[in-house]
């Protein structure tokens, strides 16, 4: 049995299906918006980046360039040890096994917060949020990635995929807590047919799927996200 950090909310597109959401995750932001709006807010040279559910550690070296350290954190230690390999010449690199609710991390340790599509998604994530209050140094900043249902092809897909979510619920959640909102609009961009449908399946019901593959044709979709913010003052 693969070992999973107590209190982890389980991934089922990841931890299922690896080597698909490796495909997704080529396919998603091929621009760069993401990181150009998390760049402009809090660059991160020199400073020490926290990767938060970094998964197989996609995104690990692109911070470690410029970065003076880097950790990523993983609940589903499978998912870490191909972290650890992706980044095993990076020596500025680390990654612990570990859930949002109990950070493998002293206090104020951390500049700034990578989190994306992972744990923090509105109400009931206040046991991780008070876990980065404890990390985050003062004038750290905290991002947080998430899917804006309220427009974009993708979002129309997440609404009938998840009809009873509440983005208004979750905007107040998040305002109420300081947050930030920059909403950004990025793509998923695929080689073929084939990873636009093998991703659809890891995200979606087979039946909604099927549905989503039939109704959109070509290779790029449309995709809203909320980038959520905050800078630490204490």
């Amino acid at each position: 049995m693969v070992e999973i950090a107590p209190g982890a909310v389980p991934s089922p597109n990841i931890w299922n299906s690896p080597s698909v959401y490796e495909v997704e995750n080529r396919a998603v932001d091929p621009d760069g918006a993401i990181e150009a709006a998390m760049r402009r807010i809090a660059p991160w040279a020199g400073r020490t980046v926290l990767d938060l559910g970094c998964g197989t550690g996609f995104h690990l070296p692109r911070f470690a360039a410029e970065a003076a350290r880097v950790v990523g954190v993983e609940p589903h230690a499978g998912l870490a040890a191909a972290a650890r390999r992706r980044v095993r010449d990076l020596p500025n690199v680390t990654v612990r096994v570990g859930a949002a609710q109990a950070l493998p991390l002293p206090d104020a340790s951390i500049d700034v917060v990578h989190v994306r599509w992972a744990y923090f998604f509105g109400p009931g994530c206040e046991p991780g949020l008070a876990e980065l209050d404890r990390v985050v140094r003062r004038g750290g900043t905290i991002f947080i990635v998430d899917n804006d249902a309220t427009r974009s092809t993708f979002g129309g897909w997440f609404r009938r995929g998840l009809p009873s979510y509440d983005p208004a619920s979750v905007e107040r959640f998040w305002t109420r807590r300081g947050f930030q909102r920059e909403p950004l609009m990025i793509r998923w961009e695929f080689e073929n047919r084939a990873d636009l449908s093998a991703v659809l399946r890891i995200e979606f019901p087979e039946r909604l799927a099927a549905e989503f593959e039939r109704e959109h044709p070509g290779l790029t979709v449309d995709y809203a996200v909320n980038l959520w913010w905050r800078t630490t003052d204490w």
